[in-house]
């Protein structure tokens, strides 16, 4: 029970550090969330206010604060608190202790959390599939709910084809999490557009 708490509250506290703005100001010298119209602190604004350095090494930290936590979890003997172990580091990106509990959307920090469950593979698996299915096959615009749409099939293809109770909970706290966030994001969110690949 102490092991567990303790890996949550790591998992937790990692995703609170927003790294978007920690490389913003060390790289770029600036906070990186200021320019952008939804004040995210995330990987797309840090590549698009911050460069390509201060991009890729958010990109690197968010995912690893989402490996981290689980992978040493599981590494050290798993137990019944997984689920939460992999909901906390998305938890607190979205909802940072650190930042007035005003976070990113924690999509890079999910894929960590995935990553980290490997072998097993089908929670990544359907998550990269589904990513791709709406940025290139059935094309979603904008951004926002092509994540929705991502995620919420993603929990749709665990409950329905994984057998994991943890993982389960976990990617449900996680969509519960990301869903609160997006739909109570700054940022504009224009009408839905449904494209195939082969229309324009």
């Amino acid at each position: 029970m102490f092991r567990d708490l303790c890996f949550i509250l790591l998992g937790y506290l990692l995703g609170s550090v927003l790294f978007a703005r920690v490389w913003g100001k060390v790289v770029a010298g600036k906070d990186i969330t200021q320019d952008a119209p939804d004040q995210n602190p995330g990987t797309t604004n840090a590549f698009r206010n911050g460069g390509v350095l201060c991009g890729l090494l958010t990109l690197v930290c968010d995912l690893l604060k989402g490996f981290v936590p689980v992978f040493l979890y599981l590494r050290t003997g798993s137990g019944p608190a997984l689920g939460f172990v992999m909901a906390a580091p998305v938890l607190g990106h979205v909802f940072p202790v650190f930042s007035h509990f005003r976070g990113g959307k924690g999509i890079a920090t999910t894929f960590g959390c995935l990553l980290a469950l490997l072998p097993t593979v089908r929670p990544l698996a359907y998550m990269v599939l589904f990513f791709l299915f709406f940025s290139l096959i059935l094309r979603i615009s904008p951004n926002y709910y092509r994540t929705i749409a991502a995620y919420v099939c993603t929990e749709a293809a665990l409950l329905l084809f994984a057998h994991n109770t943890a993982i389960i909970t976990g990617f449900s706290l996680i969509c519960l999490g990301i869903g609160f966030r997006m739909f109570t994001s700054r940022e504009e969110k224009n009408d839905l557009e449904v494209k195939l690949l082969w229309t324009h």
